[in-house]
């Protein structure tokens, strides 16, 4: 009995072999128009919300700028863009990537020196700065006027690093915050004298928030890249061939002007 049911499956053996050859001969699960992807009929980013206006939950709906942009790719490779939401600690240092957790990581991200060791980027998509948020009523508007007073930071950005290289031996304490919206809320309420972010979403909060201000912008020219796991090259020429475009065509403005009310002074 033994016997004959193992030659029943050396029979099936051949059958089997055309059915493996059949699923090899075409695109591949998981990949699209030659591009790997972690998972088929889906481009998947990590993001960590909330960061308005790049992205944010609304509606039970994440959308944003990064959002719109990244769908510009999905549409190109004829999939999806699933988004999932972690801790910026776990984008940062490359793990979600790593870990097939997601395609590509596009969170508002700074292109620098540290990140570009744990993962590839994109070119240059976005242009951003540092920024001090305040109440109106403060009368602060630079690192000087925060000796003895607290300054609120999002952990792992280069906000962050800014306060503590510049803010803090100038005598501010710097109270760190694990995201966006926890910043925002401490400055508002009053928790901290001032916070440090990006310009774009702290301009983006101050204009839905009349007791508040931008009131000093600090040269730090950096610019936000997509991260892509160390080696997926195909799609991160992919991330750049449709960026470029979107900017020659104009569509890149038209989703700038979307969110931030007015087109880029620069690219």
């Amino acid at each position: 009995m033994a016997r004959r049911t193992g030659l029943k499956a050396l029979a099936l053996l051949p059958a089997l072999a055309i059915v493996v050859a059949a699923c090899g001969s075409g695109e591949q699960a998981g990949e699209a128009k030659g591009v790997p992807l972690v998972a088929a009929g889906k481009l998947k980013t990590c993001t960590h919300l909330p960061y308005e206006p790049f992205q944010f939950e609304k509606s039970g709906e994440v959308v944003g700028f990064d959002v719109d942009l990244v769908d510009l790719v999905a549409k190109d490779l004829g999939v999806k863009q699933e988004i999932i939401n972690g801790p910026f600690e776990t984008i940062e240092s490359g793990e979600d990537l790593n870990a097939k957790k997601c395609d590509l990581a596009a969170a508002g991200m700074t292109i620098k020196e540290s990140r570009k060791q744990n993962f590839d980027f994109s070119a240059p998509y976005f242009k951003a700065t540092q920024a001090l948020l305040v109440k109106k009523s403060s009368g602060i508007n630079s690192l000087d006027q925060l000796k003895g007073k607290k300054l609120g930071a999002q952990s792992a950005t280069t906000g962050l690093d800014y306060a503590n290289k510049n803010a803090k031996p100038l005598g501010a304490e710097v109270v760190v915050y694990e995201d966006l919206g926890l910043l925002l809320e401490a400055v508002k309420s009053g928790q901290v004298d001032a916070g440090i972010n990006d310009n774009g979403v702290l301009l983006d909060y101050a204009k839905k928030n009349s007791d508040l201000d931008v009131t000093k912008e600090f040269d730090t020219n950096e610019d936000y890249g997509i991260g892509v796991r160390k080696g997926n090259d195909k799609l991160r020429a992919k991330i750049d061939e449709i960026i470029a475009k979107a900017k020659s065509s104009g569509e890149y403005d038209a989703i700038y002007e979307k969110w931030f009310g007015k087109k880029p002074t620069s690219k």
